[in-house]
């Protein structure tokens, strides 16, 4: 039987082997080191993976953070809007209380000037009313008087006067008539008889009732009446005395005049001006 040699085959054997395990170590050497490269990966994976857990815990951890102070935040600002809702509560009540007063200040400054306007317009009618009187008082200075009153209305009227000065003026007017009333006088003065006659008398009033008047040589008498014309008060000189009226009448004023003594003249009613012709 014919040997056969072996050899050479299983040098091709090993030799084949030896490629074929050259091969397997280095896919196996190329299996680690991609292995490594995976678990490389894998932990760079899980460092990325634990760095976003805890960026996310912290985005959480921040979150809940800024939540916890918007809520605070907000319950803070509510806070202070409450206070200041109640501030402006209790400023709108002040300036309503304000307006308040200042309405009742108001209605106040306008019932006094009401009252103010009805007293100028009450001054300016007694006003009036002591013009008219003064006109049918005895012709006495009258237009002096008569112009004061006069003047006095056109103020009042006008607004020139204060109601407080008005009444004070008033006041005088009426007092310096009242003892225009009450007062006795006595003048030498021109007068013009009924006649047009001037002549040098004496005349004498007694009050806003009586005026005579004698003439300087004692010849002349007269007496003022009161007339009512065209519904017109009018003075007119009664010259037509009779003895007894002139003997009274010449009493009367040398009695003031202190020629006799002081005593109690009994004056004839007919020589009042109220008592005159009508």
């Amino acid at each position: 039987m014919k040997r056969l040699n072996i050899l050479p085959f299983a040098v091709l054997v090993f030799t084949l082997s030896g490629l074929a395990f050259a091969d397997y170590e280095s896919e196996i050497r190329d299996l680690k080191m991609q292995k490594e490269k995976l678990n490389s990966e894998i932990q760079n994976l899980n460092t990325r993976i634990a760095s976003t857990d805890s960026m996310l815990r912290a985005d959480v951890s921040h979150r809940q953070l800024l939540e916890q102070r918007y809520k605070a935040d907000v319950e803070r600002r509510n806070l202070e809007i409450d206070s200041l809702n109640a501030k402006i509560r209790k400023v709108a009540a002040s300036l309503q209380q304000e307006r308040n007063k200042q309405a009742r200040a108001k209605n106040k400054s306008d019932n006094v000037a009401a009252k103010r306007r009805a007293l100028r317009s009450e001054l300016a009618k007694i006003c009036k009313q002591l013009e008219a009187q003064i006109t049918q008082t005895l012709p006495w200075e009258r237009d002096k008087r008569l112009d004061r009153a006069k003047s006095l209305t056109r103020e009042i009227e006008s607004g020139n006067v204060t109601e407080e000065e008005a009444f004070s003026r008033m006041k005088s007017l009426v007092n310096e008539e009242i003892k225009f009333g009450d007062e006795v006088s006595v003048v030498n003065s021109p007068l013009t008889r009924k006649n047009g006659e001037i002549v040098n008398a004496t005349i004498l009033r007694i009050g806003n009732q009586w005026m005579v008047y004698v003439d300087e040589n004692g010849a002349s008498y007269g007496r003022l009446e009161r007339k009512l014309e065209n519904d017109k008060v009018a003075y007119e000189w009664n010259e037509e005395l009779n003895l007894e009226e002139r003997a009274a009448v010449k009493l009367a004023i040398d009695v003031k005049q202190a020629k006799k003594p002081p005593q109690i003249v009994k004056l004839p009613v007919s020589l009042s001006v109220v008592g005159g012709g009508k």
